[in-house]
């Protein structure tokens, strides 16, 4: 028919005594008439009223003993919680309207059946359980879901209510976001930390705490700024040297050997080493920093010229040797050259024994080649000093 008042239609039913069950669906109902009273008949338990024009307004127009209530295919966004209260409410159909959420059962305490299907619901409410502890059955599927931390909850509770909801698991896809969509809610997961924040802060700021500590241990330790700047050092001489000179980048070898010490030690270097060394047969020819090194270069590019220029590199190891700068940065190149050419080119003569202790957390690369390469030691008799350089003679392999 064409009845447009719900308030008036309450009014025709009035006197209606016997009337239990009343049907006004299809017709042009809303309830936007003021200063009209709904008077419902009070015997009245079950009334439709599903495709009308009516919106949440409706809830301030019905009868207050009803039972079942028939409000599909209308205009309703939402439920309002101040509304007089339906104390025997048992069934209630909402489907086919505008609703975003599910409706708590503060105004229906003995609801037993919803239906809020096809609505405009992305995220239920997770505690609709909670509030709806009679609720035996839940129609909610065919919704536009959104497969979210606060979806994750909902089904988490759909498992704990014991299956009530209605079509489950077809019913209920999701449809956000569109790499999700299709994707039935049962096969919907979401790890704990994504969806909990508090502990994906603390777990944040504990890796943020633990980068911090392991960046401070690096560059109190192990002296990383050290290794970076001497890495750029590297770096840049190598790129000045290909951009001067791009036809002499076939590395020439010049020298037998490279030889690094600390200045402190320079007199057995002076009067034992390279006499002995470059002095009778099988002559070997050493790159020494004070004879060797070119005037106007920079000592870290002489440094690495020489060291390239050189088929070993000799490190003369002492206390001294460790507490010196340049003979770090020497050891940092040499080391650099035995793994870029996977070669055999590094000598170590222990002049005096090194404390492991003695040695600096960020000589960690010294400690390394003393705990892992064989060293010469060099022997305080004179009677063993012949086996000495015939051994360093056949480490440095002239031939």
């Amino acid at each position: 028919n064409k009845f447009e008042s719900l308030p008036k239609v309450s009014l025709m039913t009035r006197h209606m005594k016997s009337l239990k069950y009343l049907d006004m669906s299809n017709n042009l109902l809303s309830n936007d008439a003021t200063g009209v009273q709904c008077q419902w008949a009070e015997s009245l338990t079950e009334l439709d009223l599903s495709s009308n024009q009516l919106s949440e307004a409706v809830f301030e127009c019905l009868p207050v003993n009803i039972r079942k209530l028939h409000l599909q295919n209308n205009q309703i966004t939402s439920v309002p919680k101040g509304m007089a209260e339906l104390k025997s409410l048992e069934e209630l159909n909402l489907s086919l309207n505008r609703l975003a959420d599910l409706p708590g059962c503060s105004g229906f305490t003995l609801l037993e059946f919803l239906n809020i299907e096809m609505n405009l619901i992305l995220s239920p409410s997770a505690d609709f359980f909670q509030s709806c502890p009679r609720v035996r059955e839940l129609q909610a599927g065919h919704n536009p879901f959104e497969c979210s931390c606060e979806l994750q909850a909902f089904i988490r509770q759909e498992r704990q209510s014991g299956g009530k909801l209605f079509g489950w698991p077809a019913a209920y896809v999701c449809e956000y976001p569109e790499d999700l969509r299709g994707t039935q809610l049962k096969d919907f997961h979401l790890t704990e930390l994504a969806c909990n924040t508090v502990l994906l802060l603390v777990t944040t700021l504990l890796l943020m705490l633990v980068l911090v500590g392991v960046v401070a241990f690096l560059y109190i330790y192990l002296d990383v700024p050290w290794y970076v700047r001497m890495t750029w050092q590297w770096t840049q001489t190598k790129r000045r040297a290909w951009h001067n000179h791009p036809e002499e980048q076939e590395t020439i070898l010049q020298f037998h050997a490279f030889i690094s010490y600390s200045e402190r030690d320079s007199l057995w270097v002076k009067n034992e080493l390279i006499p002995n060394l470059e002095k009778g047969d099988g002559c070997v020819q050493l790159c020494q920093h004070e004879r060797n090194f070119i005037p106007g270069k920079s000592i870290v590019e002489n440094i690495i010229n020489c060291i390239e220029k050189s088929y070993k590199s000799i490190f003369v190891l002492s206390p001294n040797f460790v507490q010196s700068e340049w003979c770090h940065y020497e050891l940092y190149f040499a080391h650099h050259k035995l793994f870029s050419e996977n070669s055999n080119s590094l000598i170590l003569i222990l002049l005096e024994p090194i404390a492991p202790y003695v040695i600096p957390a960020r000589y960690h690369k010294l400690k390394a080649l003393m705990a892992k390469r064989t060293y010469l030691e060099w022997p305080k008799e004179r009677s063993k000093h012949p086996l000495f350089w015939a051994n360093l003679r056949a480490a440095i392999s002239i031939n």
